[in-house]
Formats: C-alpha cells, sequence, structure tokens
C-alpha cells in the first residue's frame, strides 16, 4: 500500500509531463523545455518536412529522423492528414513551430517562426546567401532586399541584403550551411 505524500500547497518549479511534450507556440516555450524535447521536437518538424518535400511515408520519415512514427502523430499531428486509405499525409503547410537562425549584424540570431511558409523563407534566404559567397551572384538575394520575416512572437525581422555586410559576416565564419537549424545542446 502507498503512503499518501503531504502536500504543502507550494507550486514547484519541476516541469510536469505535460509541459514537456506539449507543442510548443512561442520561443519561450520551446526553450523551456529541456535539450532532449527540444531536439525531438525539430527531429518531428523535419520529418513533416521530409513527408511533404520528398512525398514519402511516415514509417520512412520517421525512420530516417529516428523518431517513432506514433510520437510524430500525437505531437505534430495538425500538420498531418489522414487519406482515405488510412495512411498518414503531411499537409500541404502547417503552423508548426521551427527555430531557425538567420544572419544578423553581430552574427548569428535565432528566431522562431510559426509554419512551414515561413521556415521555407528563412531556408530560401539561407540558400541565396550560400550562392552569393560561394559564386559572387547576388542575383537571388534581390528578391529578399527590404524584406521581413514575422517571428512566432510577432516581431518583424529584416533580412540582411547588403552585400559588403555578408562579406563581413562571411570572411569571419559567421556562415555554414548548418547554420540555419538552432543547436540544442
Amino acid at each position: 500500500m502507498k503512503k499518501a505524500r503531504a502536500h504543502s500547497g507550494k507550486r514547484t518549479a519541476t516541469r510536469t509531463r505535460k509541459t514537456i511534450s506539449a507543442t510548443p507556440r512561442t520561443a519561450e516555450q520551446y526553450f523551456a523545455k529541456p535539450a532532449r524535447s527540444r531536439e525531438l521536437w525539430n527531429r518531428i518538424t523535419h520529418v513533416i518536412a521530409k513527408m511533404r518535400s520528398e512525398k514519402i511515408s511516415l514509417q520512412q520519415a520517421s525512420k530516417e529522423f529516428g523518431v517513432d512514427p506514433r510520437t510524430v502523430v500525437k505531437r505534430g499531428g495538425t500538420a498531418l492528414q489522414k487519406s482515405a486509405t488510412g495512411r498518414y499525409q503531411a499537409k500541404r503547410s502547417d503552423r508548426l513551430l521551427r527555430v531557425l537562425v538567420i544572419p544578423a549584424h553581430d552574427g548569428l540570431r535565432e528566431i522562431a517562426v510559426l509554419g512551414s511558409r515561413n521556415a521555407g523563407q528563412v531556408g530560401g534566404y539561407w540558400s541565396a546567401v550560400q550562392k552569393y559567397l560561394q559564386t559572387g551572384n547576388a542575383s537571388a538575394l534581390k528578391k529578399f532586399h527590404g524584406k521581413r520575416i514575422l517571428d512566432a512572437n510577432g516581431e518583424e525581422i529584416l533580412f540582411i541584403t547588403d552585400l559588403a555586410e555578408l562579406n563581413r559576416l562571411g570572411a569571419a565564419g559567421t556562415f555554414s550551411f548548418e547554420s540555419i537549424y538552432v543547436r540544442t545542446t
């Protein structure tokens, strides 16, 4: 027989299982999670993105990123839909939170964006930056000139397209393609 614990009525600072597994909607919620939970969330969003871009099954994408398909459905289910055959497919777009990195005047800056479209916009910007730094061709950066992205907290963030600034940041070793993804550990 278990003994009943006395409850002092005070809230503790410990995280509950629900808090850890809840779908993050803001950067604060994301960073309040333990590193292991943040890493799992990143892998879940990668599974869904892979399903969408390569039209592969939930099982295939989950296996590639080492996530149980049931976990993807449980935590990222709003980005999935069941087909008539009972298989899950990624919706055309989603509103899941992703924490990405973009160039800032003082180095790299982590931003939280809501949705696959915003994440795709950041990815397109990174491709344009990499193309410029590797080839000197700035044509792809033109479509980002004066453009901003709205982060999850409603702040508008300007994409850096000034070539001298990008050269300075590139020469300082600030960029690598893997830079787009936030580090969790």
